[in-house]
């Protein structure tokens, strides 16, 4: 095929590509009315020229140096800035697919330039970049949407507007044509980027690539840069905690922190989708292969974007190991010392307690955590972060005074309660979806229950120190209490249950 311009590109000096107007709008038509997505960022996002523009992937590709993976790789994320900045760390995700095979790829990217509030699975025949056109996989794509009422088949979000063209999608397909050479395309635009749409999107995606008898592989593509506009040194101290988070395999907190936009990932919803469909399919083990920022090609250091190359393999039972956490008595003592000094000046001054810098590096790492009180060996107060969303310390300064002063159960603790009040701080791992719920452990895991609007969670003390004991079946009941659902709710589909486990220490506790 003749690859044809039909509007020119203006250039923009900034890390993220953009263009500015363009004419006409109308999709490119085949023989036969077929509906083909142009390529709408060549010249800007990448070379037009299809010579130039392979020799640039070749030889991004030969200089990539990613690490021999041997277990099969179900989803991968790449970034989708100009070639020009992330082309690197592009390079790394795509090199590790060189040699494998994929039939098919689902490449699920972020919106842009409009908002809508769905998940868009293209209804058209095809993408075309100055390589080719890439054949849309429409059986697929049509057995799909009837999965989920939040998926529809839509040219929203894929086609050309006045409002820009998405480039998300468009940007990996010269990457996959060089790599794969032939395969089917699954494009998907999220819209909606909360957890439950993601959740979604995933949970389709696994049914159906399961459920095929065809005997071909799926791929799944995430698109996403990182954090934007930051400094260098803010960037990466922002991004390598996103990245913290993906190679432990929590992608609920990310989702959490995506959306408060503690962190930053404009394809935060597709990645957390990927994870989802990824885990469901089997993969237990994520690798950061390469992370970068646009200073480290531009020069310019002053606003940057993050980019990072990852994929979610299926590693053998054993292999994929999870580093514990732990801390010292002096760590221990430090943030006992830190929750009671902040419930005193909350109480006592109605102020907010300012600690100076810890010099722990286990305080500095951020990490979700609940502060207890108690008063007379009565609970007094009890909130937390299931998210890491700042440093440990400053996690515990904050909820030991939300526990004092914020449980909706208890009136705030007054200042001549001060001297009788206990402390007791559980800080928490990350979260891991439960496969089988023999794998809860009770007294060492924790869980987390989530089905739609409703969340409820028990720290891993909570069933041991029951009069009798709970079991693992009644453990899951109270959890779904918490939630504010049935006591059955552990059985539902909708329903995620998460563990996880917990440093626990007291004033008088070991």
């Amino acid at each position: 095929m003749k690859f044809k311009r039909s509007w020119n590109m203006v250039w923009l000096s900034a890390p993220l590509v953009a263009f500015l107007a363009f004419a006409p709008w109308q999709h490119v038509h085949s023989a036969g009315a077929q509906k083909v997505r142009p390529a709408g960022v060549a010249d800007g996002f990448y070379p037009a020229d299809p010579k130039v523009l392979s020799a640039m992937i070749d030889d991004l590709l030969a200089h990539a140096t990613p690490p021999p993976i041997h277990d099969p790789i179900l989803a991968v994320v790449a970034p989708h800035a100009g070639y020009q900045f992330s082309g690197p760390v592009a390079a790394t995700t795509y090199a590790e697919l060189k040699g494998r095979k994929f039939s098919r790829v689902v490449v699920i990217g972020p919106t842009h330039y409009m908002g809508f509030g769905f998940t868009s699975v293209y209804d058209g025949d095809a993408y075309a970049t100055p390589l080719g056109t890439v054949p849309v996989d429409k059986a697929f794509a049509q057995q799909l949407v009837k999965l989920d009422p939040t998926l529809q088949l839509s040219g929203t979000g894929h086609d050309i507007t006045p409002a820009g063209a998405e480039h998300s999608i468009e940007v990996q397909l010269p990457w996959l044509q060089r790599v794969l050479g032939n395969f089917q395309l699954v494009p998907i635009v999220m819209g909606d980027q909360s957890y439950e749409s993601s959740r979604a999107l995933g949970v389709a995606l696994a049914k159906l690539i399961e459920n095929e008898k065809t005997g071909g592989s799926t791929l799944i593509l995430a698109s996403s840069d990182l954090s934007h506009f930051h400094t260098y040194d803010e960037a990466v101290t922002m991004d390598h905690k996103t990245l913290n988070a993906l190679a432990a395999w929590d992608y609920f907190s990310m989702s959490q922190n995506f959306q408060t936009r503690v962190w930053e990932a404009c394809g935060g919803a597709p990645i957390v989708a990927a994870m989802i469909a990824a885990e469901r399919m089997g993969a237990n083990q994520a690798m950061v292969l390469k992370y970068a920022n646009s200073g480290d090609t531009s020069g310019d250091r002053s606003r940057v974007v993050g980019y990072s190359a990852d994929v979610f393999v299926k590693a053998p039972a054993g292999k994929a190991v999870e580093t514990p956490f732990s801390l010292s008595d002096r760590d221990k003592n430090e943030l006992l010392a830190l929750a009671r000094k902040s419930v005193e000046q909350a109480v006592g001054q109605r102020k907010q307690y300012e600690p100076g810098a810890t010099a722990s590096e286990a305080l500095n790492q951020d990490r979700g955590a609940f502060v207890t009180l108690t008063e007379a060996g009565e609970l007094r107060g009890c909130i937390g972060y299931t998210a890491a969303t700042k440093p440990l310390y400053l996690t515990v300064r904050d909820t030991a005074t939300l526990a004092a002063l914020r449980d909706p159960r208890f009136p705030p603790v007054s200042a001549s309660e001060l001297p009788q009040l206990e402390y007791e701080i559980s800080v928490l791992s990350p979260l891991r979806r439960v496969m089988d719920i023999q794998q809860i452990k009770v007294g060492q895991d924790g869980l987390l229950m989530k089905n739609g609007d409703h969340e409820g969670l028990l720290l891993p003390q909570v069933p041991v120190e029951q009069e009798p004991k709970w079991d693992r079946q009644k453990f899951l009941e109270e959890t779904c209490r918490k939630a504010g659902m049935s006591s059955t709710c552990w059985k539902d589909a909708d329903t995620d249950i998460f563990k996880f486990t917990a440093v626990v220490f007291g004033e008088h506790k070991p």
